[in-house]
């Protein structure tokens, strides 16, 4: 008991609160659906922290930057190629997702409805949204567009003020600590929250919704796969000439370390020395694209939203229209680029990005019950795309020769 008490064993608590449910879900159906608001308030707790973790992540991932002499000689080629790679991620992830369809060709006992609206935005509308005339009204009506957008201009203008934009800086940096502290709060509730979403999950769609879970973390760990052959292995073998079997080597002593902590941050050592010593990166440069990329370089995340919003649309029957598609990589681009690193984020920013697409967020509740398993493969790939990405940009700013050590 007491090992099941421990923080770092949250997830465990989940596993249990979700066998409870599927338990409850069985026996006890009308019960299940009657306490559903347990799992509601769980998910109110969640979006109520969607703006304010947000807004301190963007302004601290943008205005705690040091090195402004690094930033400015690989700064834009890093981002630029950041954006890249979850883009490119991103339409690989939606390929194969339709492909699989993993909400689809499941029998319930009670099909799901979905009775909400669908964002499917215009470019004026989209421009407009993105352009508030009121910062405040957009943050309380929910609006994480717009607020990250602000945020992101505000931090550069902290940042341009030097030691003058200090002070609010520190500011921003201890309510951030205040922000994640609350948060960290609230996802030790997650065990109640998951069990209560998870029995009336199964109380109203009877056990099809195991074969839906199943498929969808399939589909999961298949994008990652190929996404890391395609959009890391492939650039990196092909234009900074790693050998295959070096670079592969290379990224498995990571795996190691990301599949079993599921932590970007705590596999950064790893992830520098195996990149200086056994890949013969530049060790400057190492030292800042690597963190850089730990914080916006987020190609699980393109694996993780795509596969969720075609999930979601799916097991609800609502259709994605080619705008909400082409507004759903811009969506899930931004917002992994500007919240990284939140303890439980995948919940939290999956949380914000159904909801930023109007997509129901009731499955967030199951889905959390085997994120760890998801988390694996999403972290594991953010940090093989900082290998890769960090050998491309010590190339070509000509800092980098295959096996040069």
């Amino acid at each position: 008991m007491a090992v099941l008490l421990k923080k770092e064993n949250l997830f465990l608590r989940v596993a249990l609160g979700f066998a409870l449910g599927v338990v409850m879900g069985f026996a006890l159906p009308g019960f299940s659906i009657a306490t559903k608001a347990v799992g509601d308030i769980y998910l109110n707790l969640i979006k109520l922290m969607i703006i304010p973790i947000v807004v301190c992540a963007v302004f601290g991932g943008i205005a705690n930057i040091k090195d402004g002499a690094l930033l400015r000689r690989v700064g834009v080629r890093a981002v630029a190629l950041y954006v890249g790679m979850f883009v490119c991620s991103a339409v690989v992830s939606l390929a194969i997702a339709w492909a699989v369809r993993p909400g689809l060709g499941t029998v319930f006992d009670s099909p799901p409805v979905y009775e909400g609206a669908v964002t499917t935005p215009t470019v004026s509308g989209f421009l407009t949204t993105i352009v508030p005339a009121n910062i405040i009204q957009a943050a309380a009506e929910g609006s994480a567009l717009p607020v990250i957008l602000f945020t992101a201009v505000f931090a550069g203008a902290i940042l341009s003020m030097g030691e003058r934009g200090r002070p609010v800086l520190d500011f921003m940096n201890s309510l951030s600590e205040a922000f994640f502290t609350m948060l960290g709060w609230f996802m030790e509730l997650s065990p109640a929250g998951v069990m209560s979403l998870m029995a009336c999950s199964l109380a109203r769609y009877g056990a099809g919704i195991f074969g839906a879970l199943a498929k969808y973390i399939g589909a999961c760990w298949l994008c990652c796969v190929v996404v890391f052959f395609l959009v890391m292995v492939l650039p990196a073998c092909l234009y900074a000439r790693v050998p295959p079997g070096t670079f592969l080597r290379a990224c498995g002593k990571v795996a190691l370390v990301t599949l079993s902590t599921t932590s970007s941050a705590a596999a950064l050592p790893t992830t520098i020395q195996v990149s200086v010593e056994d890949l013969g990166a530049p060790e400057g440069i190492s030292k800042f694209t690597l963190p850089l990329g730990c914080t916006i370089n987020m190609c699980g995340g393109a694996c993780s939203f795509c596969c969720l919003a075609v999930f979601v649309s799916d097991f609800y029957g609502i259709g994605l229209s080619l705008g909400t598609i082409v507004f759903l990589v811009f969506t899930a681009t931004l917002i992994n680029m500007a919240a990284p690193g939140i303890p439980g984020g995948g919940v939290v920013l999956g949380a914000s990005f159904l909801s930023i697409l109007g997509l129901p967020l009731d499955l967030m509740g199951p889905i959390s019950g085997f994120y760890r398993l998801l988390d694996m493969a999403f972290t594991t790939i953010n940090v093989e795309g900082d290998i890769a990405a960090n050998l491309i940009i010590s190339k070509s700013v000509g800092e980098y020769a295959a096996g040069a050590k």
